[in-house]
């Protein structure tokens, strides 16, 4: 029998990225009066072509919310990311921070495009992390929920890191345009570094972390003065707001996707939100902003734990679980 208080979040973990947001909204509706069961897919096997990954996160998705229904019957479903959504068994809201429209163009989404109009379509609830997640799609609607980002604990007295990056994929995050940045700019006894993989050359100024546990990779931020990164692409982009939360500066090229970070960069300090990484990191290292972290943490306030939890119980809440007192 269906508890009318339970609410399962289905999530296609491919990446930490969305394990981490799918448990932070679990956090807060759990804190907000829901019992939340979770659905994790787990590791997936690596393919070739974006449409063959896509389908192979889906279809573990699918196998995992069945399991779940099957066990839980819970009231509400709530897929985190439209891969998640693709292949659903039973409707249910998405929370999504991009859409397959704008980040599966051409070939790359010859199916997922027709498929996630339907899902969002059939959908009770569209819930956006992000004011620009479902750009293209005309009228696209729904509370904003995003991924809550907290300070990690007492910033260092002493920030003796000049530099970070995180890229653990290399490519997506252009690792190698920040190193080559990183080597224009840096001066003597300045070094960046590298966190989040270990595919990274080891250089003069450049120290690779690896892969790190989330408190030792948070705790290295709190020591860093700024974080530097150059992406592809940022649905989303939580590793930005963690540093801008633990008190780094942000200096980051522009990016295709909603990317919410790179418009706090641009009202901190718009010199540190330009296609010139090296100019910017002498600019953050040279003449920081005064008032930077103060003026960081005021913008933050809306990605805070109080305030996401005030929009679950307003927002959110009221549509999945009608009956909740």
């Amino acid at each position: 029998m269906s508890d009318e208080h339970d609410v399962l979040l289905v999530c296609a973990d491919a990446t930490t990225g969305w394990r981490a947001a799918t448990n932070e909204l679990a956090g807060s509706l759990e804190r907000s009066g829901a019992r939340v069961r979770t659905a994790f897919t787990g590791p997936v096997r690596d393919v070739r072509t974006f449409p063959l990954t896509d389908f192979v996160q889906a279809r573990a998705a699918r196998r995992a919310t069945l399991a779940a229904i099957a066990a839980h019957e819970p009231a509400a479903i709530v897929y985190c990311a439209i891969t998640a959504a693709l292949l659903w068994p039973r409707p249910g809201a998405i929370w999504l921070d991009a859409i397959a429209a704008e980040n599966r163009p051409g070939r790359h989404g010859v199916w997922q495009r027709i498929v996630e109009r339907r899902r969002i379509a059939a959908s009770p609830l569209i819930i956006r992390m992000s004011e620009r997640a479902m750009e293209p799609m005309p009228g696209g609607q729904g509370p904003i929920v995003p991924v809550a980002v907290e300070r990690s604990g007492p910033l260092a007295a002493e920030r003796d890191i000049a530099a970070i990056t995180y890229a653990a994929d290399p490519v997506k995050r252009r690792l190698s345009l920040v190193l080559d940045a990183w080597s224009a700019a840096r001066q003597p006894g300045e070094t960046l570094v590298v966190a989040g993989t270990d595919r990274a050359p080891v250089t003069q100024g450049v120290e690779v972390a690896g892969r790190l546990a989330p408190d030792d990779y948070r705790a290295m931020l709190r020591r860093a003065r700024v974080f530097v990164c150059a992406p592809r692409r940022e649905d989303y982009g939580i590793a930005p707001l963690e540093a801008l939360a633990d008190g780094c500066m942000l200096v980051t090229t522009p990016a295709r996707g909603a990317y919410p970070a790179f418009e706090l960069a641009r009202q901190l300090d718009p010199r540190l939100a330009t296609e010139d990484l090296a100019g910017a990191l002498r600019a953050a290292l040279d003449s920081p902003s005064p008032g930077y972290a103060a003026r960081a943490a005021e913008l933050l306030a809306p990605f805070g734990r109080d305030a996401v939890d005030e929009v679950v119980v307003r927002d959110v809440l009221p549509r999945l679980l009608p009956g909740l007192s």
